[in-house]
């Protein structure tokens, strides 16, 4: 088992039951499609003609893709470290990361929605 990547994760602990494994890496594959979501309203929003000012879509669309890449770095770590514990036998951990999420998108929408009206 020495030869699976990457071996900070597999390098140590007992192999879990395959379930468990397989929903870690759906939940992963989910961080992921919100991640890519992110990116592709961040390059939407520069694209697109809004009719905001040059400056604030520029920044919407820095903070929309910001969030992308935050959210597909935290699903690699967060996948790693739950995989970790399971294969050690400890308990999961928990990511606050999520709130930050939802709290950059919930104000990309506030900014747009105030400055269109």
């Amino acid at each position: 088992m020495t030869s699976r990547w990457p071996r900070g994760v597999y390098g140590s602990g007992d192999e879990p039951d395959y379930r468990f494994s397989f929903a870690n890496e759906r939940t992963f594959l989910a961080w992921i499609r919100t991640a890519l979501a992110l990116l592709a309203a961040g390059v939407a929003v520069d694209a697109v003609d809004l009719g905001l000012p040059g400056a604030l879509e520029t920044g919407l669309s820095l903070l929309l893709i910001g969030l992308g890449l935050v959210c597909a770095v935290v699903s690699w770590l967060r996948w790693a470290s739950s995989e970790r514990a399971m294969r050690h036998q400890r308990p999961l951990p928990s990511f606050a990361v999520g709130a930050v999420l939802v709290v950059g998108v919930v104000v990309a929408a506030v900014v747009v929605l105030v400055l269109k009206a």
